[in-house]
């Protein structure tokens, strides 16, 4: 897979890369556990596989899915030559505090679960679950300090990573970010992130395009869950999946090929973030990657409606 720059970090990253989130054992989240043992095979088959990135977070889990990841990292005797590492500062999970101070105590947590001295690739996460937002974004606040760890040689690239468009954008505007992450707001069923990424796209920040599957229906389909971007939906909520799944089957195309290809046609997104849980999901990912798709059913979906609103406004988020 040929790869894209990370603005002028120096750093670059294949077209299809994963997500960690699950590897923490998020069952709330996700509707099913992961075994240690699940988690170490699938950062394995990760790093012997040809995308060359994979994000986790401090909070995924409470930590579990950093020490997963680091103990593989440890294992090997380090990141496998070229790879990124993504991971994120995050709040204090119980005051939800989240000044220059927490945001340095994250980023000290982070490395030493990792087993890494530095990070390659460190976003400042979800600053919209904060108690108070001027603590991240006023001077000598978590931005500020996320920028410093950079200026420090700590870390090679630095970005945003969070749900909220409306809280998200200007913050973009605001900072000189490398990169971002957002997820659920550019697929098949919803296009909020639009204008957020043409902008992003403009400015030469690199745009990783996370759950393009919605939270994983749009892959494993809607006879086997019942949950739209980690919410349980009702059959109201499934019809506009089980729309796409009725054309993809009258074409004969996986509609999880069809959900991953949408993001990688955008010219505005760098890379299409994945969650992944177990190994076999990353051959199958490179196989929908590959699938031939006919423009007829790009033009029956295209013919669809889709939703332009905040997919997760009423989500409740739990990191477990």
């Amino acid at each position: 897979m040929q790869k894209k720059p990370i603005g002028s970090t120096g750093l670059s990253v294949t077209p299809i890369c994963f997500g960690g989130s699950g590897l923490g054992d998020m069952p709330e989240t996700y509707g099913y556990s992961v075994s240690e043992e699940r988690a170490r095979e699938t950062v394995r088959a990760v790093f012997d596989g040809p995308a060359n990135l994979l994000d986790t977070s401090n909070n995924y889990g409470f930590g579990r899915s950093e020490e997963r990841i680091g103990q593989v990292i440890r294992e090997r005797g380090g990141l496998p030559q070229g790879f990124v590492l993504s991971t994120k500062l995050d709040r204090d999970m119980e005051t939800r505090r989240f000044d220059a101070a927490r945001a340095r105590q994250s980023f000290e947590e982070s490395t030493a679960r990792l087993g890494l001295d530095r990070i390659p690739l460190l976003h400042l996460h979800d600053p919209e679950h904060a108690r108070d937002l001027t603590e991240i974004t006023k001077e000598g606040g978590a931005l500020d300090e996320l920028f410093k760890l950079k200026e420090e040689g700590l870390v090679d690239a630095v970005g945003l990573a969070m749900g909220r468009i409306d809280i998200m954008f200007p913050i973009l505007r605001a900072y000189p970010f490398d990169a971002l992450i957002s997820h659920n707001r550019m697929t098949v069923l919803n296009r909020s992130a639009v204008e957020m990424f043409d902008y992003a796209h403009a400015q030469g920040i690199a745009i990783l395009n996370a759950a393009p599957f919605a939270g994983g229906v749009l892959a494993k389909g809607s006879a086997v869950t019942q949950k739209v971007t980690y919410q349980d939906a009702d059959q109201n909520a499934l019809e506009p999946v089980r729309r796409i799944e009725e054309l993809c089957a009258q074409h004969g195309v996986s509609p999880g090929a069809v959900a991953l290809q949408f993001s990688m046609r955008q010219p505005s997104v760098t890379s299409t973030m994945l969650g992944v849980t177990k190994p076999e999901r990353i051959a199958q990912t490179l196989e929908w990657a590959s699938m031939e798709i006919p423009q007829a059913l790009w033009d029956a979906l295209d013919a669809l409606p889709y939703e332009t609103e905040d997919p997760e406004a009423n989500r409740v988020y739990n990191p477990g």
